[in-house]
């Protein structure tokens, strides 16, 4: 085998589990009502099915009912109603051979008090969380108690459920290493003060734990490795804070991770987002390792079985969390076992969906749209049981891939037109913003499927209606994506050469000049690039944009990394105005903006105008199409909604007739995710 260490089995406490591969505790923001439903279930499952080890789920469950679990839609461990659920899952996962655990947690500070039950947080010295605003009172001593005895009460349920073990958080800046960080610690009492008393919370609560569960049942602990912050947890102080808390027997795994998470700043490093190396932290994981009297777990951004088996075999953890790459593909761990690695569908960093999560939104996978939609979207495609089929595809960006692949799999004849040379669509000029290069590895799982599937591709061929029909298509789905938005404003001059858009800069039809402003409208991800990929060209840059910041629309642990960039190279950000019009004035361009909130105007005197105002739909063909079909290129949305299979398939298609259908951005602009959603949910039932 070429991953000896990776299949490995490994005890913890009583718990044997079949490798080392972990699912770690992440908020889902599936559960219902503070219970897992259906949903959460069914995603878990499909890990377990998929090979994975151990799956730890419920990240941040609290246990209390001042550590709100509605935000985040979390499992709430503080009630008796989350037992049987919590059964049903954990007697799923055995079914197949993973282990489960969950993550019991008081967020302390590190939460929002305006909703729900309206709590009055706690945290050791009343100081105010930056990220979550989380306003909070100094905890007072007979709150201490109660929320140890919560935490007891928690693991009583979770252990009552049948689960394999529990883990306590102290990690992301959660109560537990609250007290231990001088950063947020100021107190004179036995809680404050030296080590030994900052410690102490934290080893109450993990002997109330014990004395509920027992000496056999398995009980971990999550934390950093480093705060990042002068005034916190330094990584010296992380191995004394480790060393000591695996010296009390109390403990059967430590889980580390990599940063301190109370400002946008090192929330970033928590779930390292493409731009920053792989396996960026393993170091600090290492060096409580080499401390630890337990087994150390680690997991931030390790995605292959190469980077896994690697700090494995040189002994710096003892078990690897490989959780995005599982949400990228479930079934990864049974492809790495079965020599299948090349269909691995790999997490590319993308970080859309931890970005969802901090946005209060349920956790979703950038490029594979059936993670958490296994009730109604399959991760493995299985052959109709119907006609076979014609069906021609035009476009290979991520929808228009999708919509092949599910189609060949489904068992038709299948024809991918793409006018490029290669597959990929505005994907590939994504990859080409610095630091967003691994966005192309979408794209070259696409293709390497598209390939494996056998489909015809016709690259380099830009089809039009006769083409299409030449083919004798029974179903032609239209991929063609979208072209740049940048004639919304007349005044803009994009006709009259006076702006250029994002793509141009990117694709190289135009290089940047020496000032350049770039109008970004939309505060996505495309802005941040086109001004990054022009800065590092030595380039003067200046971001104007009408929202409240710039990057406005981008989640809370990629906008950081942007500003990074952006700061370090001396890019201006101005928020707050809009665009009104661009005109020449001897060898400069004047770009007139206006302030969202005073409507006074100001001119930047430039070498160069750049616009990111998103696209619109590519559509000439679909209406050139359109009236020879014979649904009239209309999609049933109730069908589609319902996860159904449209109703016009079920309708005889005679010879020279045909159903049309679209996906993605030609139909109006979403975005990565979107479109492959679009591809699957319509594709699934051809």
């Amino acid at each position: 085998m070429r991953y000896p260490h990776l299949f490995e089995p490994i005890k913890l406490n009583q718990l044997t589990i079949r490798n080392r591969i972990v699912s770690t505790a992440h908020a889902e923001v599936y559960a219902e009502n503070g219970v897992p439903g259906e949903r959460y279930i069914r995603y878990y499952e499909e890990k377990a099915k998929g090979g994975v080890g151990l799956a730890i789920c419920g990240g941040s469950s609290p246990v209390s009912k001042d550590s709100p679990w509605a935000w985040w839609s979390s499992v709430n461990l503080s009630t008796d109603a989350v037992t049987e659920p919590l059964s049903r899952l954990a007697a799923t996962m055995h079914k197949h051979g993973a282990k489960i655990m969950i993550q019991a947690t008081h967020m302390g500070r590190r939460n929002a008090w305006h909703g729900f039950d309206w709590p009055h947080l706690v945290t050791p010295s009343g100081i105010r969380e930056p990220v979550h605003r989380g306003n909070a009172k100094t905890i007072e001593i007979e709150e201490i108690r109660r929320i140890v005895r919560d935490y007891a009460r928690a693991a009583r349920r979770v252990k009552d459920a049948g689960m394999d073990g529990i883990e306590i958080s102290a990690a992301h800046q959660q109560l537990i290493d609250q007290f231990w960080s001088p950063r947020v610690n100021h107190r004179t009492d036995e809680y404050g003060g030296r080590l030994e008393n900052r410690l102490r919370f934290g080893i109450e609560v993990l002997t109330a734990v014990r004395e509920a569960v027992g000496r056999d049942f398995c009980v971990g602990l999550r934390m950093c490795g480093d705060e990042f912050h002068e005034d916190g947890i330094s990584h010296e102080h992380a191995k004394e804070i480790a060393q000591a808390m695996s010296e009390t027997g109390l403990i059967d795994f430590l889980s580390v991770v990599g940063s301190g998470a109370d400002t946008h700043n090192t929330l970033a490093n928590c779930m390292p987002p493409m731009a920053l190396p792989p396996e960026p932290f393993v170091h600090l994981a290492a060096g409580i390792k080499s401390v630890s009297k337990v087994p150390v777990m680690h997991a931030q951004s390790i995605r292959d079985a190469s980077q896994a088996e690697r700090i494995l075999s040189s002994g710096m953890v003892d078990m690897v969390g490989m959780t995005r790459a599982q949400i990228a593909d479930p079934h990864m761990v049974i492809k790495i076992r079965d020599g299948r690695e090349d269909q691995i569908k790999q997490c590319v960093g993308a970080n859309y969906c931890i970005d969802r999560q901090y946005n209060g939104l349920d956790v979703l996978c950038v490029q594979n749209a059936a993670t958490s939609r296994e009730q109604t979207m399959p991760h493995i495609v299985t052959p109709s049981n119907g006609p076979r089929r014609k069906v021609v595809v035009v476009g290979a960006g991520p929808g228009g891939l999708e919509a092949a692949r599910v189609a060949r799999e489904r068992g038709h004849d299948v024809v991918l037109f793409e006018k490029q040379s290669v597959v990929g669509g505005q994907v590939n000029l994504a990859a080409k913003a610095p630091k967003r290069e691994q966005m192309a590895g979408i794209i070259r799982w696409f293709d390497l499927e598209t390939q494996r599937l056998g489909i015809d591709r016709r690259l380099g061929v830009e089809a039009d209606a006769s083409m299409i029909m030449d083919e004798r298509p029974d179903i032609v789905v239209l991929a063609t994506g979208g072209v740049p938005h940048t004639d919304q404003v007349r005044d803009w001059g994009v006709d009259e050469g006076l702006a250029v858009s994002g793509w141009d800069i990117l694709s190289g039809a135009v290089a940047p000049k020496d000032n350049v402003l770039v109008y970004d409208a939309i505060s996505t991800h495309a802005g941040a690039g086109a001004a990054h990929y022009i800065a590092e060209r030595g380039k003067l840059v200046e971001v104007v944009t009408p929202d409240v910041k710039v990057s406005d629309d981008v989640g809370g642990t990629t906008f950081p990394i942007f500003y990074r960039q952006m700061y370090a190279q001396g890019v201006i950000l101005t928020p707050n105005f809009w665009l009104d019009k661009v005109y020449r004035e001897g060898d400069k361009l004047i770009a007139v903006l206006r302030n969202e909130y005073t409507e006074a105007l100001e001119e930047r005197a430039v070498d160069q105008v750049v616009i990111e105002n998103g696209i619109r739909p590519n559509d000439a063909l679909y209406w050139e199409l359109k009236p020879r079909s014979l649904n009239k290129g209309q999609t049933d949305i109730d069908a589609l909604y319902d996860s159904k299979p449209q109703p016009a398939l079920s309708q005889p298609i005679g010879s020279g007739e045909f159903l049309l259908y679209r996906v993605g951005d030609c139909i109006s602009m979403h975005n990565i995710h979107a479109a492959i959603y679009d591809a699957l949910r319509l594709c699934k039932d051809f």
